[in-house]
């Protein structure tokens, strides 16, 4: 069946990502950007710009739209984010071309999109989990991107999601503030082990979870787009220099083997706390006992961890999605929102 080409994007605070996807529905281009958008529109802008030039003969006449942006404190608030990012956008396309997506309420012109700003707002995860139920009888997606994490099971065709807003899902546990790259070290741990002794770590943002995986050696070259935390070179031993600093420490003529000690303390307590999370949600009724977890995000490496860790089968985002062999250093599992509202704008009598 011959599908309308279409370009998804997933609108975020700190990225913006798209995803190209043609008359088969595979996806042929994916791009993550940087785009500090606290910072002002100006980001956005240059972000967006950017994206349509990448694409070029890739970029449609339809667009499907998704967002988490409008979190950001530039905005007053969501609804305030929601109308300026919609906005934005419609300053490089033509409103007629944009669909946004409003969750259970299907797509939305920009002017709908607008008045039903609380179904937009940061319904990225929606998405993906819908689409994911479109391949597989149950699972649970764990998307683990550079700053938040969601967790979210789906059975039947359908999201079983307890919780739609960003409040009721940190409180059901499937979204968890954490990431694998612009995660403060201090929202992990409270204290790590240094030569023998337990040393608190300093309330300051001198190192990120980035750091910690440069150093073990776990980072996909591509996930970080952002300045380091001391604007430093992107080294293991710089991210050792910066992970020293929480402890009072300056790293001098210390081997890296004393502070990847200390990163594997670090991410075993993200993986801990992620591992909770998915219990939690695992335990809900509905999903079968070998229901898989599903990778998603620049973080999925840590989902193939958690997965052993559970018993659990392991499915990667890509797996499901495919693509062409050429679709940028970003992969569609890095963008998982973008491809999934790109491919759900065109069979959107698939949507719940």
């Amino acid at each position: 069946m011959r599908l309308d080409p279409v370009l998804g994007w997933d609108l975020g605070g700190a990225h913006l990502k798209g995803a190209a996807v043609d008359e088969q529905g595979r996806v042929v281009l994916v791009r993550q950007l940087s785009c500090p958008l606290w910072r002002g529109l100006e980001h956005f802008h240059g972000a967006a710009a950017q994206l349509l030039e990448m694409a070029g003969d890739a970029a449609p006449g339809r667009h499907a739209v998704t967002l988490t942006g409008e979190l950001v404190d530039l905005f007053e608030s969501r609804r305030e984010g929601v109308r300026r990012l919609v906005d934005a956008l419609c300053v490089h396309l033509p409103a007629g071309a944009v669909t946004v997506y409003g969750g259970r309420r299907g797509f939305l012109s920009p002017a709908e999109a607008v008045r039903h700003s609380g179904q937009v707002a940061s319904a990225n995860w929606l998405a993906t989990a819908s689409l994911l139920a479109l391949h597989l009888d149950d699972g649970v997606l764990v998307d683990v991107g550079s700053t938040t994490t969601d967790v979210i099971p789906f059975a039947q065709r359908r999201v079983r999601a307890n919780g739609f807003t960003d409040y009721d899902r940190l409180r059901s546990a499937e979204m968890v503030y954490t990431g694998v790259v612009r995660t403060p070290v201090m929202a992990m741990a409270r204290r790590v082990p240094v030569d023998g002794q337990w040393v608190p770590l300093m309330a300051e943002h001198f190192a990120t979870a980035a750091d910690v995986y440069r150093v073990l050696g776990r980072l996909p070259e591509h996930a970080d787009k952002h300045p380091s935390a001391d604007n430093g070179p992107k080294t293991r031993r710089a991210s050792a220099r910066r992970l020293a600093r929480m402890t009072g420490c300056d790293l001098e003529g210390d081997s890296l083997e004393r502070w990847r000690l200390v990163a594997a303390h670090l991410a075993e307590r993200q993986l801990q706390g992620l591992q909770a999370a998915c219990e939690r949600v695992l335990s809900r009724r509905g999903l079968s006992g070998r229901a898989p977890l599903v990778g998603a995000g620049v973080g999925r490496f840590v989902v193939r961890a958690l997965a052993t860790r559970l018993g659990r089968p392991y499915v990667d985002f890509c797996d499901l999605v495919g693509g062409s062999d050429e679709v940028g250093d970003d992969d569609p599992a890095d963008c998982a929102p973008a491809v999934a509202v790109a491919r759900l704008a065109q069979e959107p009598e698939a949507l719940p």
